[in-house]
């Protein structure tokens, strides 16, 4: 049996120049890269639009809070 040795990454690698990908929408479809923003961005739209009517509803009530009690404090 004959041992290989086994190449380091750095051999394996030093010739590698990275390829820059672009998106173009003709070969890689249509606008589905903007689904994801789009979504998002309702979503906040829709979160801060809760939020501001759960303000208003609740901005007219009024809410009963017990007096604090105070027997059990040392003075």
């Amino acid at each position: 049996m004959s041992k290989k040795k086994q190449a380091s990454s750095k051999d394996l690698f030093e010739d590698y120049v990275p390829e820059i990908i672009e998106y173009d929408e003709k070969i890689d479809g249509s606008s589905e890269h903007d689904t994801r923003e789009n979504r998002l961005s309702t979503k906040a739209d829709l979160i801060e639009k809760i939020r501001k009517a759960k303000a208003a509803a609740k901005g007219n009530k009024i809410t009963f809070r017990q007096p604090i009690r105070t027997e059990n404090e040392k003075s």
